[in-house]
């Protein structure tokens, strides 16, 4: 088959591309942005486009079907030219499905922690030597794509985005996917752009949740009060199963749970959030077929997503840490287990807006207390991002109103923002860096080294 690709470089679309063109399918595509690392990912493949832009031209009877890209605009050049021709039109999630039909379809939602989820699943399964198509939205290690697909596997694991499917398809993304087996693992209102109201964005899961089939089932977290009532809804069909947070202790700064007869389990991750995560993980992967001795064994090795409370550096002094997140449910969560992993630590948080609805004066009121746990608390947001979105400026004061936190340093150069960094007592202390961003461009890898080998050279 030939595929061509309309904003190739996407996280998701250039890892789809990759799949496709591994087993053996012609992959073209355009783009007018082709960054890192999905740059030198088409290259090494030879499916990277010899220039950026858009090329209806590149439109032709030989392409079997475009698969659309959220990047692309609706009045797209090229997506014009193949409805003109009429060829097949997919979003990424439509082609998943497509691809999908003859398998169990495993869906993870929620508006945190899915990616986690999905990721300890994969990570779970591939130790455990078993078959499976994949869709995450994070790099994991041992994984060379995001993207798995193959004609063989019995099951798909896709994480489910509640966001737009394509330019011209609104319908979220885990509504395509048709779940056989779902999971929603949190529920807090995101994306105001797209969904302007709390109930319209809880409806999204109420569909979700309503459209698995009678002899499915749906996992969800029984701490969120929200998913409580919208899966334990009468209109849900589906077998469901509640899960809460496992029995666990904190010894030297290290998180252990105990398993089924009461062995302990030392992990590498950390945080409530994160032991609800792995609940859910272990109920959706003993659906499939996996023992619980084999998931906590598997569970031993994993490191997390990438950008989840990703460790950057640390030692008997400091600890530096990535973390993606930027929606008030997330950065509450994430403070949260940082502070308890921590308890004797000054923790510096630092979190940028970044998202349509953080840069939204109207959505700022929602991150209220969100960074009470902090000792120093950092908002960082460049003047020109809110911008270029089109959205009214940001005060201090509304940061210090919206956060109910007067002390908050507010800072828009990140330059500074490095500055002050460097400038801290670096005794027992944790830094957590926080954003769907990049702090404009800031490295932070180099910045958690540095602090390393300063440590090294006393």
């Amino acid at each position: 088959m030939r595929y061509h690709f309309i904003a190739i470089a996407g996280s998701a679309m250039h890892n789809l591309a990759l799949a496709l063109h591994q087993l053996g399918h012609e992959v073209s595509g355009s783009d007018d942005e082709i960054v890192e690392p999905a740059k030198t990912r088409l290259a090494k493949a030879g499916i990277l486009p010899e220039k950026t832009g858009w090329f209806p031209e590149k439109i032709n009877s030989e392409i079997d079907a475009v698969i659309l890209g959220m990047h692309a605009r609706a009045d797209n050049p090229e997506l014009t030219e193949a409805i003109r021709k009429n060829i097949k039109v997919f979003s990424y999630p439509e082609f998943l499905f497509e691809h999908s039909k003859n398998k169990t379809r495993v869906v993870i939602g929620g508006s945190h922690g899915k990616t986690t989820i999905t990721s300890m699943i994969l990570h779970v399964l591939k130790t455990s030597g078993i078959n499976f198509d994949f869709m995450v939205g994070a790099q994991l290690d041992g994984f060379d794509t995001m993207v798995k697909l193959s004609n063989d596997a019995k099951f798909i694991i896709l994480e489910g985005d509640e966001y737009l499917s394509s330019p011209i398809d609104r319908r979220p993304k885990f509504h395509l996917y048709h779940a056989h087996i779902g999971l929603i693992s949190g529920i807090a209102w995101d994306h105001i752009n797209v969904f302007p109201s709390l109930d319209i964005y809880e409806e999204q899961f109420r569909i979700f949740a309503r459209e698995i089939p009678q002899d499915g089932k749906l996992f969800y977290c029984l701490n969120d009060a929200t998913v409580k009532r919208v899966c334990e809804d009468k209109e849900v069909r589906a077998t469901k199963f509640g899960y809460s947070i496992p029995k666990y202790i904190i010894r030297n700064g290290k998180t252990i749970i105990y398993d089924d007869i009461g062995n302990e389990v030392p992990l590498q991750v950390f945080g409530e959030h994160n032991l609800m995560n792995l609940e859910g993980a272990r109920l959706i992967c003993k659906s499939i077929g996996v023992s619980n001795d084999v998931f906590y064994n598997a569970l031993k090795s994993f490191k997390g997503a990438a950008k989840r409370l990703e460790l950057l550096a640390e030692n008997d002094q400091f600890a530096v840490y990535k973390d993606f997140a930027h929606s008030p449910s997330k950065l509450k969560a994430t403070l949260e287990a940082v502070r308890k992993q921590f308890p004797d630590r000054k923790l510096i948080a630092c979190l940028e807006l970044h998202t349509f609805s953080s840069l939204n004066e109207n959505f700022l009121n929602e991150y209220k207390g969100t960074m009470a746990d902090a000792d120093v608390a950092i908002v960082y947001f460049n003047p020109k991002t809110i911008e270029h979105k089109k959205l009214p400026p940001i005060t201090s004061e509304k940061i210090f109103l919206s956060f109910d936190r007067n002390d908050i340093k507010v800072m828009n150069d990140s330059m500074q923002l490095m500055d002050y960094l460097n400038s801290e007592d670096k005794q027992q202390v944790v830094y957590l860096m926080m954003s769907s961003g990049t702090f404009d461009g800031l490295d932070l890898k180099s910045f958690a080294e540095s602090l390393n080998t300063s440590h090294q050279g006393v």
